[in-house]
């Protein structure tokens, strides 16, 4: 895995509350940033995929079990 580093700036309490919560779950800070960063990409996927799926006509459940005969 190649590292990149990243920097940024957010609000003091937001930093005081990600190391409080790293320290008292024996987390590491940039592993819980990463992960939270994916947990997010994660999310804002899955509503791009619901989205979609919105916009996909509608079958009555009696379509949906006759094609799966």
């Amino acid at each position: 895995m190649v590292l990149a580093q990243l920097g940024t700036r957010i609000d003091k309490k937001v930093k005081q509350a990600a190391e409080k919560t790293c320290k008292s779950r024996g987390l590491k800070m940039n592993r819980f940033i990463e992960n939270a960063i994916i947990d997010k990409l994660e999310e804002m996927e899955d509503l791009e995929d619901l989205d979609a799926l919105r916009k996909e006509p509608r079958r009555s459940l009696a379509e949906v079990l006759k094609s799966l005969k």
